[in-house]
């Protein structure tokens, strides 16, 4: 079984940096494309950013030029840099990856990790 673990959110205040990681583990033969999706109560979950098996990247218009995804493939392990973090970045922040492991591919989530920007 693949399992997805998020870490690295935190409080911090407007302005601030955080970065978060996804580490995937289990049988896995490959990690195609990975995203970070975010979700604030009462709202849909809104993909923030994504980075393909080529490294094309995309992001959400609102987070273009302060967040930055990247991928450790040796390592299985996604990240988010978020600089110049606003309250409106506040949401629980949800890894996504497309795995193909022993078992065949498919998608899997992390639990989430909270990020709150806040003074």
């Amino acid at each position: 079984q693949v399992q997805l673990v998020e870490s690295g959110g935190a409080l911090v205040q407007p302005g601030g940096s955080l970065r978060l990681s996804c580490a995937a583990s289990g049988n896995i033969l490959s990690i195609n494309a990975m995203g970070w999706y975010r979700q604030t109560p009462g709202k849909q979950r809104e993909l923030v950013a994504s980075i393909t098996g080529s490294d094309t990247t995309n992001y959400l218009d609102s987070v273009k030029g302060r967040f930055t995804i990247s991928r450790d493939n040796a390592k299985n392990t996604g990240y988010l840099q978020m600089n110049s973090l606003r309250p409106e970045d506040t949401a629980v922040y949800y890894c996504n990856a497309d795995v193909t492991s022993i078992i065949g591919r498919r998608d899997y989530w992390g639990q989430g990790t909270q990020v709150t920007v806040s003074s």
